[in-house]
């Protein structure tokens, strides 16, 4: 017996009567989306503003190629740990910094330690 079609039902869909909670019949605007993101986001733009921070430090207490150089910067937990391109470009900031390591304690007192490492650019 072949099925009958649509016409012959009396009613719509019994799926259209129940709608769970869940699906929203308007979509989130991006304001809405950044703000269940918020505390992330902050994490990340904190993290930016230090490093900025930093790069505008060390382009002033180094020299032009050596700040060039440096592919990243991080503070974590007391520690300063600067990046550079290359092993040899390493070398060089870790003397750099060396000699410049009081007039950088001075400005932030709460840096215990600072290690150089290398991470090339992509």
């Amino acid at each position: 017996m072949p099925k009958q079609g649509a016409r012959d039902k009396r009613g719509g869909s019994r799926n259209s009567l129940r709608r769970p909670a869940e699906i929203r019949t308007q979509p989130d605007s991006v304001k809405a989306l950044l703000a269940r993101v918020s505390p992330a986001l902050t994490r990340v733009t904190d993290q930016a503003a230090r490093q900025g921070a930093w790069r505008s430090w060390l382009a002033a207490h180094l020299p032009e190629d050596l700040a060039t150089r440096v592919s990243g910067i991080v503070e974590r937990e007391g520690t300063l740990v600067l990046f550079a391109e290359s092993a040899a470009w390493s070398a060089r900031l870790r003397y750099a910094i060396q000699e410049i390591e009081a007039p950088l304690r001075a400005a932030h007192p709460d840096i215990t330690g600072i290690k150089v490492r290398v991470l090339p650019r992509s």
